[in-house]
C-alpha cells in the first residue's frame, strides 16, 4: 500500500515538540503523528544519531547527506524536523518561543537532563500553563515517585528483565528466561505514553491546564504482565518461564506442523469439542480426564502430546483448512509470509514510503488504529535532518533575519 491520503486525523491541530531519541520516545510521538498531530522533531546539530542505523536500501541518502536508514524511517514518519542546539542560550530561547505556542512536549532523556539545560517542566509550564509535558524514562521521573534506580540508564532488555516479562518467558517451564524479540521494553511504554498524552490533552482543552505525564519503562512492562501480579498475590508462588503454553488454559500455545508451527488456543470447553472431532477423536470430548479445562490443565502433558501428535501430521495450510474459522488458530508467520498474506495488505499494515535516494520505496509497518472518519496512518516519509527548520520557525513567528542570525550562530543548521 502507498501512504494514506492526506485526510485530517483525529489529532489534527495538536502541536507536539518532540525531543525524543532512540526507540521508545520516537515511537510514542509517531503514534501521535499517525493520528494527525503536527509533530516537530527537534534534533541536535548533526541530527538524531539513530539516523545512522540501518538497514540502508541501495542508493539511500546516508547520515552525511542528512538522510536516514530503515530504523529512523519506520518510527519518524509523518514528522517535521528542525535542528536546534539547546546548549546555546539562543537555542534555549528558541525552544521557549516554540513552547509558548505548542500543546505538548515529549522527551526521554535521563532524569535531570532538562533541568541542567534550564528547560525543566517547571520552567516550561510557567511559559505555557496549558502545556502537556510528557517524559519517558527507564525508572520514571522523581516528581511522581523517586525510584532508587532513577539515575540508572535503561534500554529494552533492562525493562524486560526488571519489569517481569523476561522472567515468565522461556522455551520450557523452569528453564532460563528469554528476551522477547521485539523491543517491548520500549514499545509498550511508548504506547502508554501516547495514551497518557491524549488523556492529558483532553483535560487541558477543557480546563486550560497542562500537566506532567510520566511513564517508567519498567512500570509499563509490569503493567503488561498483569497476570504475574495477581497470580503471586493469590498463591505466593512466583511464576517462571511458561514455555509455549499457558498456565491456566490447555491446550493453548504452539504446536509443530509438518512445515513449521501453528498457534492453537482452546480457552474454554466450547472449542474443545469441535477440536476433538477435527482430530478424529470424538471420545476426548466426553472423557472426564479431558472434558473440562481444569481437567485438561491437570493432564497437560497428555493433552499436549495428543494435540501435538495430530498437528505434526499436517501442514500449516491443511490445519488452516480444518481449523480456521471454527477454533482459535493461526500459523506462525515469518516476515516473508506476512508480506505475501492478503490480510496485511487489505488492512494497510504494509505501507510503502519514499526512501530519499533509493531506487525503490521502503516498506514500513502501518498503524493498527483505524478510525472511520479520521483514518490516520502513514502519510509521508520521515524527514531529512532539519528539513523543516526554516518553515517551522517562520510559522512560529520568527522573522527571516532572526532565522538567518540563528544559522549564523550555528544554533540551527
Amino acid at each position: 500500500m502507498t501512504p494514506a491520503a492526506v485526510v485530517p486525523g483525529a489529532l489534527d491541530g495538536l502541536v507536539v515538540l518532540d525531543l525524543t531519541r532512540m526507540l521508545a520516545g520516537p515511537y510514542a510521538t509517531m503514534m501521535l503523528a499517525d493520528q494527525g498531530a503536527h509533530v516537530i522533531k527537534i534534533e541536535p546539530p548533526g541530527g538524531d544519531l539513530t539516523r545512522r542505523n540501518g538497514p540502508h536500501p541501495d542508493g539511500a541518502l546516508k547520515i552525511g547527506e542528512r538522510g536516514f536508514g530503515g530504523y529512523f524511517a519506520s518510527i519518524n514518519r509523518n514528522k517535521d524536523s528542525i535542528t536546534l542546539d539547546l546548549k546555546k542560550p539562543a537555542g534555549k530561547a528558541t525552544l521557549l518561543r516554540l513552547v509558548h505556542k505548542a500543546d505538548v512536549l515529549v522527551e526521554n532523556y535521563r532524569a535531570g537532563v532538562m533541568e541542567r539545560l534550564g528547560l525543566g517542566y517547571e520552567v516550561l509550564i510557567a511559559e505555557n500553563p496549558r502545556l502537556v509535558y510528557a517524559a519517558l524514562r527507564g525508572f520514571g521521573d522523581p516528581r511522581s515517585g523517586a525510584s532508587p534506580y532513577a539515575n540508572w540508564p535503561a534500554y529494552d532488555p533492562v525493562a524486560q528483565a526488571m519489569g517481569g516479562i523476561m522472567g515468565i518467558t522461556g522455551a520450557a517451564p523452569g528453564g532460563p528466561p528469554t528476551k522477547i524479540g521485539p523491543g517491548v521494553g520500549d514499545l509498550v511504554p511508548a504506547t502508554f505514553l501516547a495514551y497518557g498524552v491524549a488523556a492529558a490533552c483532553w483535560r487541558a482543552q477543557r480546563s486550560g491546564q497542562g500537566q506532567f505525564v510520566d511513564v517508567s519503562m519498567v512500570d509499563a512492562v509490569l503493567a503488561l504482565c498483569e497476570r504475574l501480579v495477581f497470580q503471586y498475590s493469590v498463591s505466593g508462588v512466583a511464576p517462571g518461564p511458561e514455555g509455549n503454553g499457558h498456565p491456566l488454559l490447555c491446550p493453548f500455545g504452539l504446536f509443530a506442523a509438518k512445515d513449521g508451527f501453528v498457534s492453537l488456543g482452546v480457552p474454554n470447553d466450547r472449542f474443545w469439542v469441535p477440536l476433538a472431532h477435527r482430530m478424529g477423536r470424538p471420545a476426548l470430548a466426553i472423557d472426564p480426564r479431558y472434558a473440562s479445562n481444569d481437567a485438561r490443565v491437570q493432564h497437560r502433558a497428555e493433552v499436549e502430546a495428543i494435540v501435538g501428535g495430530w498437528t505434526a501430521r499436517h501442514t500449516k495450510a491443511e490445519l488452516a483448512q480444518m481449523l480456521g474459522g471454527d477454533i482459535p488458530f493461526g500459523p506462525v508467520f515469518s516476515a516473508a509470509d506476512i508480506f505475501e498474506d492478503p490480510h496485511f495488505r487489505i488492512r494497510e499494515m504494509l505501507v510503502e514510503t519514499e526512501q530519499p535516494g533509493a531506487a525503490r520505496p521502503l516498506t514500513v509497518a502501518g498503524t493498527p488504529v483505524r478510525m472511520s472518519q479520521t483514518p490516520g496512518g502513514v502519510r509521508r516519509r520521515a524527514p531529512l535532518t532539519g528539513e523543516h527548520t526554516d518553515s517551522t520557525l517562520a510559522a512560529f513567528g520568527f522573522a527571516p533575519a532572526e532565522i538567518a542570525a540563528l544559522r549564523a550562530d550555528q544554533v540551527i543548521q
